[in-house]
Formats: structure tokens, C-alpha cells, sequence
């Protein structure tokens, strides 16, 4: 199988290495670069499968970066990586081409997995392709999976990426089953006994958060998944 080659944009030296090195120790092919400028320089010189780039860098942030690269390359997966406190400033990554985002501090193998599913899924300008729903009505709550804002009654809740992900697929199979199988392969990487009994944890987390609607249930299937119920 073809070796992934990534660029790595990211001017925090520690976090730069940890990131080469694990993904290395994977098969990937990782270049790096310090910052914005040298990293716009090193696309055009090597091409990558995948970019994946901090926001917040010298001389030239990733957002600007970006905008270059999709002037003449609207092909190319990019994943930001982005701190909490710039969670608001995601959407402004999407509009300008980005396909992904990871919020500090996360999972290794989240990002192994996200970006094996960027390759497979490059965001590509050119086959129009209809745009992700971001913004959910459950009930009496209004959920925006970007911003990762859970709001009820004018009052709005941050859920962690999990379990932002994890709502947001139920939302987008109302009244339908999804596998638990299917998010522990998407968002933890494997479906073992350990992280089955985590996604129960985050399931439960949500339950409490939606319920000031009574209408709203999460209901477990026994042995094949999740099923979000608004009645």
C-alpha cells in the first residue's frame, strides 16, 4: 500500500516532533514546517496526499496559508489543528477550503484516523458537492457541530469533540440505528472492550446534557448501537 505523505505545518517544536515521530512509527511520510511562510513553500515544492497545520503561527497564520494554497489547488485535504480558544474561528477554516479540524489537546490516534479518511474523502471544489449539515434542531436544543455549541433556552453548552461527533452522527441518522461499532472506529480507531465502555460514558454525558426535554431519548440497542428518539 502507498505511503501517506503529509506536511506538517506547526511551529511548536515539542508537539511537531511527537506528531512526525508517531505517524512515522505508522508508515507515514511526514515533512514539516515551522511556520506558514515555509510551509507555503514546501506544498508547492512536494505536493502532499495531506496537509495538516496549526492556525495560530508566525509570519504567516494557517488561514492565510490556506487561502494560497486553494488559489491554484482545490484538491488537497487540509486538517487545522486549533486551541480552544480559537474553537469560533473554525468556520472561517471551511470557507476558506479547510476539510477537518482537531482541537488541541487530542488523540494521536484521532489524527491517524482522520486523516486516512481525508485521503479517501479529498474535499474537491470542482465536483460541487453538496454541502455538510452543521446545525441541528433536537427538540427544544439547537446543536451547531462546528462551534461544538449545545444551546437551550438562550443558554449554550461546549461539548468536548467527542462528543460533538458523537451527537452529531445520531442527529444525522434520527429515528435510525447507528452502529457503536462505527463510532469507535471513527473517533477512537478500534472497537475494543475499553473503548466501548468509554463511548457509553460519553453517551450517558449526553443524555444529561439534553435532558431539559423530556421528548428527548437516547435509546441503547442492545449489542448494535444508538438510536437518538425526539417524540
Amino acid at each position: 500500500m502507498e505511503k501517506i505523505n503529509v506536511l506538517l505545518v506547526e511551529d511548536e517544536g515539542t508537539l511537531a516532533m511527537i506528531i512526525k515521530e508517531t505517524l512515522e512509527s505508522q508508515d507515514f511520510v511526514i515533512h514539516t514546517a515551522n511556520d506558514g511562510m515555509e510551509g507555503l513553500r514546501r506544498f508547492f515544492d512536494l505536493r502532499p496526499d495531506v496537509v495538516v497545520a496549526d492556525v495560530m503561527m508566525p509570519h504567516l497564520d494557517g488561514f492565510e496559508m490556506v487561502r494560497r494554497i486553494r488559489q491554484t489547488d482545490r484538491k488537497t485535504p487540509v486538517l487545522f489543528l486549533t486551541a480552544r480558544s480559537a474553537i469560533h474561528d473554525v468556520v472561517e477554516g471551511f470557507e476558506l477550503g479547510a476539510n477537518d479540524y482537531l482541537k488541541k489537546p487530542f488523540g494521536m490516534q484521532e489524527l491517524i484516523v482522520r486523516i486516512k479518511a481525508l485521503v479517501g474523502r479529498a474535499f474537491r471544489f470542482d465536483e460541487a458537492p453538496q454541502p455538510e449539515k452543521t446545525r441541528f434542531e433536537i427538540g427544544d436544543y439547537r446543536f451547531n457541530a462546528v462551534t461544538q455549541q449545545l444551546s437551550h433556552a438562550g443558554t449554550e453548552t461546549e461539548l468536548s469533540h467527542r462528543e460533538a461527533e458523537i451527537l452529531k452522527r445520531l442527529c444525522e441518522n434520527r429515528n435510525q440505528v447507528v452502529s457503536s461499532q462505527s463510532i469507535l472506529l471513527d473517533l477512537w480507531g478500534d472497537d475494543s472492550f475499553f473503548n466501548s465502555r468509554s463511548l457509553h460514558v460519553f453517551i450517558t454525558k449526553l443524555r444529561h446534557k439534553l435532558a431539559k426535554d423530556g421528548r428527548i431519548r437516547i435509546v441503547n440497542v442492545r449489542g448494535i448501537g444508538y438510536k437518538l428518539i425526539v417524540s
